[in-house]
């Protein structure tokens, strides 16, 4: 698209914002619910999409996008209206008489930049929480998806005023071209590496962003644990999307102990999960494209295969694999996989364990399985990572009262729910003061006893 056409489409919409268009709460509202009614009213469409671009069963294309949106999308229409109110907070004494409030204010217009994995979820959720705030959005989805782009550019056409919310298809040279331009916000989820382009671009005009991005998270596996519980979990949260999840166990720290158990648990666990073709199973996805098949299947060198590791070109299919003990300053242990191979790695002590997590950077999610609640506060209290689930892996994704996003090299921002909202919001501090009081001493020139008087007071 030529840049000219993209300078139309903001002319458009900023247009569109300064008319005043969405900034009341019930066209907001309006708004959302069509886009409830498009969700569902094209569902077919979105899973055979998903189906086209990643080989997601309906089952997981429901159950982790379209299902995701239209739960987060409910719990804000329910609870907009109290979250866009101006909010009275105290007022200092030196303000008195005078009261002080905080307007949650729309930032204008929002650049929403979408990943391959979740085409689908990764673009709306984040629109879901920029039409709330009162914004206008220009979306960007993946290229490498292109069933689900499509999609999406023909729901939003139908769905929305393109004034309001429009969507710009294209290759890195179109998102490139939309980063030169002036936006109020910038939503990207993606890579770190792209990450740090976002916010390069994003400099040049002051622009305030969120970064979604991803790193090496672990599911720590404690010695007081319900070890096939544990395995199943992270199986299924390893496999998932054929491991293609920002949010993916990317690795297993296993107390030594527990090794030898743990992976003729994961074993057992593939097997009942996909049988004993995992290729032939309709609920195992593939990789999105031959560029990442080929990463993947490269890494597979790594390390000793203690389960998997078949791959087939033709079909972009790589194994649920499990590789055990991999060298630590391999590519295995040293760049986020996103994909189907899970290396287990083995720790001494539960000290070890945590100088292991703390000596990488900090991780979009730690998981961590284990019965003992001295070691469950010690990981929340000496450990960081964007969001924490005990016992389980990934579900904390869908709870629409929790924040979701990154710390450090993970990202910044938070998203979902109330957090959503606040994200694509400017909390304006406003001050309303009366004239009928106006003190004699706070203008110049100023007394020594004025000071005094200031300095009992604070």
């Amino acid at each position: 698209m030529a840049d000219t056409n993209i300078t139309a489409i903001l002319d458009r919409q900023r247009a569109f914002y300064d008319a005043g268009h969405t900034r009341p709460v019930e066209f907001r509202l309006r708004q959302l619910r069509a886009l409830e009614r498009a969700m569902r009213g094209n569902e077919r469409a979105i899973l055979a999409a998903l189906q086209a671009d990643l080989r997601k069963s309906d089952v997981e294309g429901f159950a982790t996008e379209v299902g995701v949106a239209l739960e987060d999308l409910k719990h804000i229409c329910r609870r907009l209206k109290g979250w866009a109110r101006p909010r009275r907070v105290p007022a200092h004494w030196v303000q008195l008489p005078g009261s002080a409030w905080v307007y949650p204010e729309p930032y204008g217009t929002a650049l929403i930049i979408g990943p391959w994995n979740f085409p689908f979820l990764l673009i709306v959720a984040p629109l879901i929480g920029a039409i709330a705030a009162g914004n206008c959005a220009v979306l960007k989805p993946s290229e490498l998806a292109p069933a689900t782009s499509s999609l999406l550019a023909r729901l939003i056409a139908d769905t929305f005023d393109p004034g309001h919310v429009t969507v710009i298809e294209g290759d890195a040279q179109v998102a490139q071209a939309l980063l030169a331009q002036r936006f109020d916000y910038i939503f990207y989820t993606g890579g770190a590496a792209v990450g740090k382009l976002i916010l390069q671009a994003a400099a040049q005009h002051l622009t305030p962003v969120t970064l979604e991005l991803g790193g090496k998270s672990p599911a720590v596996i404690d010695a007081d644990v319900d070890l096939e519980t544990a395995t199943r979990r992270i199986v299924w949260g390893k496999f998932t999307n054929a491991g293609q999840i920002c949010i993916a166990p990317d690795y297993a720290l296993v107390d030594r102990r527990m090794r030898d158990e743990f992976i003729a648990l994961a074993r057992a666990a593939i097997r009942e999960f996909f049988g004993d073709d995992p290729q032939r199973s309709p609920d195992y996805g593939r990789i999105i494209n031959e560029r990442h098949f080929n990463r993947l299947r490269a890494l597979l060198a790594h390390g000793s295969i203690a389960h998997g590791g078949e791959t087939d070109a033709a079909d972009r299919y790589i194994a649920p694999t499990l590789i055990d003990a991999p060298a630590l300053d391999s590519p295995l242990m040293q760049e986020e996989i996103f994909g189907p191979v899970l290396p287990i790695v083995t720790y001494d002590t539960f000290d070890n364990a945590i100088r292991f997590l703390n000596a990488r950077p900090r991780p979009l999610a730690l998981y961590f399985f284990s019965r003992n609640v001295a070691n469950q506060e010690r990981i929340l209290r000496e450990t960081s990572s964007g969001g924490v689930c005990i016992n389980d892996v990934m579900l904390h994704y869908a709870n629409s009262h929790l924040p979701f996003g990154g710390v450090g090299a993970s990202g910044m921002g938070k998203y979902h729910g109330r957090y959503s909202f606040d994200t694509f919001t400017h909390p304006k501090a406003v001050l309303k003061k009366p004239f009928w009081l106006d003190i004699r001493q706070r203008y110049m020139p100023y007394s020594d006893k004025l000071l005094r008087l200031l300095r009992r007071l604070v």
